[in-house]
């Protein structure tokens, strides 16, 4: 929907915006929606999901510069956080601050459609870390609005590890 047919730029209804489906093989898929973005978000980014039965939406992670938070709306779920696994239901919310201990993935164990609103700090420059596959996902952009084309997005294995001058001409 354009923003000159909407009430105001900053105002948008999550019924208004086209889901965006994210699948990949039979674990992971949810439809999102970026509220955020889509409202003008500079600083707090808010995105609306909903996450089939049995399913995850991303693999377990964790940030090293955004905050993220979770406001479940409808439905039951497992999240996994650090060491911890805690039953979630609607109404639950949730603080995931930056760091390892952090790690978190959010299962939908209940019988219905899961829906969560997933809000967080949007610092363009950004390193997330997955530990259950040991690869590490850098983005960097000239401004939180520019994240949708960031200059960097890339993903590595943990373990890939060259000096800091190789491939430099030393001589």
């Amino acid at each position: 929907m354009s923003t000159s047919a909407r009430r105001h730029p900053n105002v948008v209804n999550v019924e208004e915006l086209e889901p965006r489906a994210i699948s990949k093989g039979m674990r992971f898929a949810c439809a999102a929606r970026r509220l955020g973005f889509e409202s003008g978000a500079r600083g707090i980014g808010c995105s609306w999901y909903e996450v089939q039965p049995g399913r995850t939406a991303f693999p377990a992670h964790y940030h090293c510069a955004n905050e993220e938070a979770v406001f479940v709306l409808q439905g039951e779920a497992t999240l996994r956080m650090g060491q911890a696994t805690v039953a979630l239901r609607t109404g639950d919310y949730v603080t995931l601050p930056p760091g390892p201990e952090h790690a978190h993935q959010i299962v939908n164990t209940g019988s219905a459609p899961l829906r969560y609103l997933a809000f967080s700090t949007l610092h363009a420059t950004e390193v997330v870390g997955y530990p259950d596959s040991g690869k590490i996902g850098v983005l960097a952009a000239a401004t939180p609005e520019a994240m949708l084309q960031p200059w960097l997005r890339e993903i590595f294995r943990q373990d890939t590890h060259v000096d800091y001058y190789d491939g430099e001409k030393i001589d």
